[in-house]
């Protein structure tokens, strides 16, 4: 997707602080973290949201699962961590391009919204 802001920092266009990479995905540290661990993980495929992630071959979307494991294993979370994605413009989507937010590091507070 030509504009889109995370198939740039794909692509190399935008550096990014890269934490991980497979065949299927990217991550690297949120700029503006919300946590002492702020990471997102995209799939390299566009795919706006996680409302159509049917877009995405099945390995595709077993991957990126699989990555979120794996780098909250390398970070250390081993006391726990948040995965949010959101969905839309009610939902604050500030990027539309499919992405989870790894969140760690510190105690999260029990209320989600």
């Amino acid at each position: 997707m030509e504009n889109c802001l995370f198939c740039k920092i794909i692509a190399g266009d935008i550096p990014s602080a890269k934490v991980y990479e497979d065949e299927f995905c990217y991550a690297f540290r949120d700029i503006n973290p919300q946590a002492p661990t702020h990471i997102l993980v995209v799939p390299k495929t566009h795919v706006p949201d996680i409302a159509h992630i049917s877009g995405l071959p099945a390995d595709a979307q077993t991957a990126l699962l699989a990555a979120i494991g794996k780098i909250a294993a390398q970070e250390g979370l081993e006391n726990g961590f948040r995965v949010v994605s959101n969905c839309g413009p009610d939902a604050c989507q500030s990027v539309p391009h499919l992405h989870f937010h790894i969140l760690g590091g510190r105690a999260m507070a029990d209320k989600m919204a």
